[in-house]
């Protein structure tokens, strides 16, 4: 409105009022998308409860200032354009301020000049438009098994665990002293011994016993973890979730090191092969605390308990071969023919777990997988696989988020009824929705980056962006029509019009996301494939929607005016 000669103050006006609704409207769909993802349950769905009560808060926030502090700051920052005085601005006095702003929309730039023949080549096959963008959504879909599955990215979080199972004590050889009866004497071995104090100490409580046997086999393991110069800190704990027999060591590593924690952890389980008595697992610190059980976990249900042992141990075999996976273990080990010692159940059945954790660059649901795989191929006809851990909470959360997802984008659409009080503007909006998968599927697969929940919330956000998008060319067409124009004028001048402010608000987010991307900053392991996707699918969706959407939008209003003829 400037360099078309109105006064800063007349520009922030029109602007505001030109772009209201746009702007209203865009921020109450991702409100209604995020607000549905703020109520998801489950231990899981906790962590997504403030990113989406924070997205909200923040989108209302700014909804706020774009309509009062923004046109302020314009009115009074933003200089007038000089006009020569040969070329007064009356040509246009007496039009309506829409239809005046679009007399000199003239491409002026290459970019502008291409996709004003690209737009209008796309108006006249509008058939051939649909199917490259069908074609594009059906290539995302079908990238997705190419791209490794995870969960949550595995982070340098500086702290691990190391947990650590000791040896039953065997009682027939009297490792374990028997609690004194009432005015029973203290046995002449024990008597005689030259600590009295250690020896009275073993006389008693059996768990007691075994606890203080189980935090002295934790010296060895602690001289081991303070060989490695980066380790700061260790705290052991014994005995927890009620088994005496194990423990854990807490490792804090200094915050000023060369190596990542997975270098670290790798050069450990290095170390920890030489202790044949003790069985050891280096674990993460859980971003999201689901029960303290290894990652991926394959269990295995049948009512024959030594044929669930002698599956699991051959699928034990096989998996420790493959690379990528690091302490891998079995339920019930100690089990034989003789001598059952541990039962474990699942849903009422008798099962086997196979549990194992994940070395740097080894996804998740790509591990699991082949476990599966692995496991199918040996298992006899009465044992059933099924999954435990994060291995089963992947199915669980996607089919949770995809519910949520669903419900987003009807509560979306609900919201874009109620401004435009047609059909016409929501369905577009939902059609074109799809158009950023191929993107952010095509980047996540480029840059190796897990499809997991943190992708997913990057998909979250480019509904808003992508909806916002369709919006600015929906709503301006309709302003320019209500001004007087035919439709596919109005399309064409509407295309270029918002062809600046889309490129640009495209780019600026684009850029913003680069930091995260590239992996710069403290946790930036878990923000990375959620930057990845938003980006991807950013570039895919504003190319596809600058062409897609006015197509649609004559699309599918000939077919409403052609159903409606045809109806009595």
């Amino acid at each position: 409105h400037i360099e078309l000669g109105s006064s800063p103050r007349q520009a922030a006006l029109l602007a505001t009022q030109e772009i209201g609704l746009t702007v209203s409207a865009s921020t109450l769909t991702i409100v209604a998308v995020f607000l549905p993802v703020a109520l998801m349950g489950d231990t899981v769905g906790q962590f997504f409860k403030p990113f989406g009560l924070t997205v909200s808060a923040a989108v209302l926030t700014s909804l706020l200032v774009a309509r009062t502090l923004s046109p302020v700051l314009a009115a009074y920052w933003l200089k007038p354009k000089a006009q020569a005085p040969d070329n007064p601005d009356t040509a246009t006095q007496h039009l309506p301020d829409v239809l005046a702003s679009t007399q000199e929309t003239v491409p002026v730039s290459k970019i502008e000049r291409g996709y004003s023949r690209l737009l209008s080549w796309a108006l006249h096959h509008r058939w051939i438009v649909v199917v490259i963008a069908i074609a594009s959504f059906a290539a995302g879909i079908a990238i997705i098994p190419l791209i490794p599955q995870g969960f949550i990215p595995q982070l340098d979080r500086g702290e691990f665990y190391l947990n650590y199972t000791a040896p039953l004590p065997d009682l027939s050889t009297g490792a374990i002293a028997p609690e004194l009866e009432e005015g029973q004497a203290i046995p002449a071995d024990l008597a005689q011994a030259p600590d009295q104090a250690a020896a009275e100490a073993q006389i008693g409580d059996p768990r007691r016993q075994i606890l203080q046997q189980t935090l002295e086999e934790a010296e060895p393991l602690e001289e081991i973890v303070f060989q490695i110069p980066e380790v700061a800190s260790v705290l052991t704990t014994v005995g927890g979730q009620g088994r005496p027999n194990e423990g854990r060591l807490y490792i804090k590593l200094q915050t000023d090191r060369d190596r990542d924690t997975a270098a670290i952890q790798a050069k450990l389980r290095q170390e920890l092969t030489e202790l044949d008595d003790l069985i050891t697992s280096v674990e993460d610190v859980q971003f999201v605390d689901t029960g303290g059980e290894q990652p991926l976990q394959v269990a295995l249900q049948g009512d024959d308990l030594l044929a669930l042992q002698e599956a699991a141990s051959d699928i034990k075999a096989e998996v420790e071969d493959l690379t990528g996976f690091a302490d891998v273990r079995i339920s019930g080990e100690d089990n034989t023919a003789d001598a059952i010692v541990e039962i474990t159940h699942q849903d009422s059945q008798r099962v086997a777990y196979i549990s194992a954790n994940l070395s740097e660059g080894k996804a998740l649901g790509d591990a699991t997988n082949q476990v599966v795989d692995i496991a199918q191929s040996l298992i006899p006809e009465d044992i059933s696989l099924d999954l435990g851990g994060d291995s089963a909470r992947i199915g669980e959360v996607l089919g949770s988020f995809s519910r949520t997802l669903i419900l987003g984008v009807i509560c979306m659409l609900i919201v874009l009824l109620i401004p435009f009080g047609r059909l016409l503007e929501p369905a577009v909006v939902g059609l074109s929705l799809p158009l950023s998968v191929v993107g952010a599927m095509i980047a996540l697969l480029v840059t190796q980056s897990d499809f997991g929940i943190v992708s997913l919330l990057g998909l979250l956000f480019l509904l808003g962006l992508l909806d916002k998008n369709a919006l600015l060319l929906m709503d301006y067409a309709n302003q320019l029509r209500r001004a007087g124009l035919k439709r596919t004028e109005a399309v064409l001048k509407t295309g270029l019009v918002r062809l600046r402010p889309i490129l640009m608000t495209t780019a600026s987010t684009v850029l913003g996301m680069v930091p995260i991307a590239l992996g710069l900053g403290a946790g930036a392991e878990l923000r990375q494939p959620m930057a990845v996707a938003i980006i991807g699918g950013l570039l895919t969706s504003t190319l596809l929607s600058l062409v897609v959407v006015p197509v649609l939008y004559t699309l599918l209003e000939d077919g409403w005016l052609w159903l409606t003829r045809r109806s009595p």
